[in-house]
C-alpha cells in the first residue's frame, strides 16, 4: 500500500507542477486584459493560487500520514484538487465564478 501513496503522491506533485505553469500562463494573460477584465482575472488568479496552497498542505499532511490514514486524506485531496481544477478551466474560458 505505501507504493501506492507514494505513486499517488508523485502524482499529485507533478500534476501541480502543470498547474503552477497554468497560473503563470493565466497571470501573463491578465496583464494582457483591458484594465477591468485585470481585476477579474486577478481575482480568479487569488483563488487558484489559494486552493493550491490548499492541495499543497493536504499534500504534506499526506506525506507525513500513517499508512491507515492515507485513503481518508486522498478523499480529501481528491476534493481540493476538482475544486482547482474547475476554477482554473472556468478562469481560462472567461467564466466568473460568483
Amino acid at each position: 500500500m505505501l507504493d501506492k501513496r507514494d505513486e499517488y503522491i508523485r502524482m499529485l506533485k507533478a500534476k501541480l507542477d502543470e498547474w503552477n505553469i497554468d497560473i503563470d500562463r493565466l497571470t501573463a494573460k491578465a496583464r494582457l486584459v483591458k484594465e477591468e477584465k485585470e481585476i477579474e482575472y486577478a481575482d480568479q488568479i487569488k483563488m487558484l493560487r489559494t486552493k493550491r496552497k490548499e492541495v499543497e498542505e493536504k499534500i504534506a499532511a499526506l506525506q507525513k500520514a500513517g499508512e491507515p490514514a492515507w485513503a481518508e486524506f486522498r478523499k480529501g485531496i481528491d476534493t481540493s484538487w476538482e475544486a482547482l481544477k474547475k476554477g482554473y478551466s472556468e478562469a481560462m474560458s472567461g467564466k466568473r465564478k460568483e
